[in-house]
């Protein structure tokens, strides 16, 4: 792991933060002033950079730009009198991770450097499978399995139906298909079968020659003439009209097709690569899709998993997003907090890859500030969100996710319409008729832990955001949180 840079004129500053470091088993090194950091980095970079931002020289504003420039993703924690939040502000507005006001409690700047420190790893690890995985990314089990498949395939000209809901990204690996196979110097044609009108599909596919129809006043060549040598990808296949489904079956069966009004017989040397995001089994039994046809594109089936079936990949596909619409918009990247990755995670996302996509982009023109949190991302994905928090007990479905098996939370779930009095008062009034002992003590104990579990959620765990939330103090929460048996809770 690289140093800790400490950039400070006021050598007890450096000299405080150097050994509280150090007993963290921290490697440092100091700059006395902003231009001798930026020397040094011309040639190397530290884990984490702490800078005060009133120096003689260059400011700590000025190193901030300097090292944004030159390593966008490094997080930079600004030190600043409390009289200076118009320098505090400012730091936010160039990217800083965070800024800490001077005088400052020793062990709060020791964790906010260490949260600094884990955000570098964690971005590094990012970086790092970026660079690997450049064609498709994913780490989640599910996507190793695809990756696997693609290698077995690489020296292979067979046919692949590829299935998967829609934005999974199933023409990615259709590319990384070809990319890997024989066929890879040669052409990769990708036709949306869903998208282009019945009367016109047979043309784009196969071709058509001069004076075949009304405005066909020049020979043309389909899609498969365009992918010959190479790959022709048939993206939405269940939607293909049947008529036109026996003309693509002959093709795969001997490799012959003609244009539209053609009477000579062309030679297709094509591999055809499949997907669809329909069952086509059922459509087969439907009468809707040829059985014969099913079975001579179900050569190889490889299945794309959903997003929500691979929810650690997110934060890797966000922060490759918000890279790439950065890039394309010529703009710095915007960066997600821990707790907005947190919260993407959870959500499900239909759209799938290509909904996280259209966010990233709508994050990077939208979002105020470099650091993205919860609040700033779009309404409609933290309406329900925050209609949960401010209604704990109404939500029948977070309660019974989050394993609260008590008798509150079964009435909640029995009649989530009622109000939560009443509902408190049906079950005040069913234990006292079985004559149960210590009635409030019983419900207010399942009272606050349906309360502190709510709050910790909304604050990502953070036991001390979720006291203040609450309105009662540090102490009060930890020792709830011991005598109530809550697990999930962690410092701030």
């Amino acid at each position: 792991m690289k140093p800790i840079w400490i950039v400070d004129d006021d050598e007890s500053i450096r000299w405080v933060l150097e050994k509280a470091l150090a007993r963290e088993s921290l490697t440092t090194r100091s700059f006395t002033n902003a231009r001798d950091a930026m020397t040094a980095l011309q040639t190397e970079a530290p884990q984490v950079l702490v800078s005060d931002i009133r120096m003689h020289g260059a400011s700590g504003l000025e190193l901030l730009q300097v090292v944004k420039a030159k390593h966008p993703g490094l997080p930079v924690i600004i030190m600043t009198a409390f009289s200076d939040l118009d320098s505090a502000v400012a730091a936010f507005q160039g990217g800083a991770f965070e800024y800490l006001a001077k005088p400052f409690d020793l062990d709060k700047a020791v964790e906010l450097i260490r949260r600094a420190l884990d955000e570098s790893l964690r971005e590094f690890s990012v970086d790092q499978t970026i660079s690997e995985t450049p064609e498709i990314l994913g780490q989640a089990p599910a996507m190793q399995d695809v990756f696997r498949a693609i290698g077995r395939l690489s020296q292979s000209n067979v046919t692949v139906l590829i299935t998967g809901e829609s934005g999974s990204g199933k023409e990615l690996v259709a590319r990384a298909l070809h990319k890997h196979s024989p066929r890879a110097s040669q052409p990769f044609i990708a036709l949306n079968t869903a998208a282009i009108p019945k009367d016109l599909l047979e043309s784009e596919l196969f071709g058509h020659e001069r004076g075949a129809f009304t405005g066909a006043q020049t020979t043309r060549r389909g899609r498969f003439e365009q992918a010959e040598g190479g790959t022709l990808f048939l993206d939405e296949i269940g939607d293909m009209p049947f008529d036109l489904q026996t003309r693509l079956l002959r093709v795969l069966s001997d490799g012959h097709f003609y244009r539209v009004g053609g009477h000579q017989p062309l030679k297709a040397n094509v591999r055809v690569i499949a997907a669809t995001h329909q069952n086509l089994e059922t459509r087969v039994k439907e009468g809707l899709f040829r059985e014969d046809l099913y079975h001579r594109l179900n050569v190889i089936r490889l299945r794309l998993p959903s997003l929500r079936e691979r929810r650690e990949d997110i934060p890797l596909l966000a922060k490759f997003f918000l890279a790439q619409s950065a890039k394309q918009l010529g703009v710095d990247v915007k960066r997600l907090s821990e707790p907005a990755v947190q919260y993407l995670s959870t959500l499900d996302f239909p759209g799938n890859v290509r909904q996280l996509e259209n966010l990233c982009n709508w994050i990077t023109v939208m979002a105020p500030g470099q650091t993205v949190e919860i609040p700033d991302l779009p309404q409609d994905l933290t309406s329900t969100a925050q209609a949960a928090v401010s209604a704990p007990l109404t939500g029948e479905a977070r309660l019974v996710n989050e394993g609260i098996g008590n008798s509150i939370a079964t009435v909640v779930t029995e009649t989530a319409s009622q109000n939560w009095h009443d509902l408190l008062e049906t079950e005040a009034a069913s234990l006292l008729a079985a004559a149960e002992p210590e009635v409030i003590v019983k419900l207010g104990k399942e009272f606050e832990a349906i309360v502190i579990r709510a709050a910790l959620k909304y604050t990502h765990g953070r036991k001390n955001d979720a006291a203040v939330r609450l309105g009662i103090g540090r102490n009060t929460i930890t020792r709830k949180i011991q005598e109530l048996g809550i697990v999930g809770a962690k410092e701030d």
